[in-house]
């Protein structure tokens, strides 16, 4: 099996996170504890998300936008079988503010604001000021990656455990009830 083989095969595994991830927000009223770093994170998919379904000819993508309040027909697709395969999210972490758009088949970021620092104020050529702002931002970006990584870690461990299928009646209830 080739490596693009492999990736179409399992891009689900990432589809199904970001709706565990959303799932996981509305939970605790936003609020994700992480097992790892034994704190609480606020997580909070808005405004946009992106869902397909089908393959081939039968393919269908629908993106739905607005408040978090208002994703209405995202969870109503989501009764319909169709797949998130990309949305915006909030995320605060200690105090700090991420802001990044995450794709399910390769999980991979984009449009990422990271929260703004003191090290960002300072003004000047100095060479150390500039050397501690980029080291500030690369610590920062290092900060959400973790933390993507740890929730990944979590539902991963979730969705191969033996619990998997109490969760699984657990999400599918949340959806049902999103439904219009």
């Amino acid at each position: 099996m080739d490596l693009v083989d492999l990736i179409t095969e399992k891009r689900f595994l990432g589809q199904e996170f970001l709706t565990w991830l959303w799932y996981k927000s509305e939970e605790r009223g936003g609020t994700i504890y992480l097992d790892r770093s034994a704190t609480d994170i606020e997580l909070i998919l808005e405004k946009h998300i992106l869902l397909e379904s089908g393959e081939g000819e039968s393919y269908e993508k629908m993106i739905c936008q607005g408040l978090q309040t208002e994703l209405q027909e995202a969870r109503t697709g989501l009764a319909m079988g169709k797949k998130i395969e990309q949305a915006r999210i909030m995320m605060i972490r200690d105090d700090h503010e991420y802001r990044f758009t995450l794709k399910g088949s390769l999980l991979t970021f984009s449009s990422i604001r990271l929260p703004k620092t003191m090290a960002g104020s300072e003004e000047g050529d100095d060479v150390d000021a500039v050397a501690g702002m980029l080291l500030d931002r690369i610590g920062l970006y290092e900060i959400m990656l973790r933390t993507v990584d740890e929730l990944f870690r979590m539902f991963l461990k979730k969705r191969i455990g033996s619990d998997w299928p109490a969760e699984l009646a657990s999400l599918t209830r949340w959806i049902k009830k999103g439904e219009a």
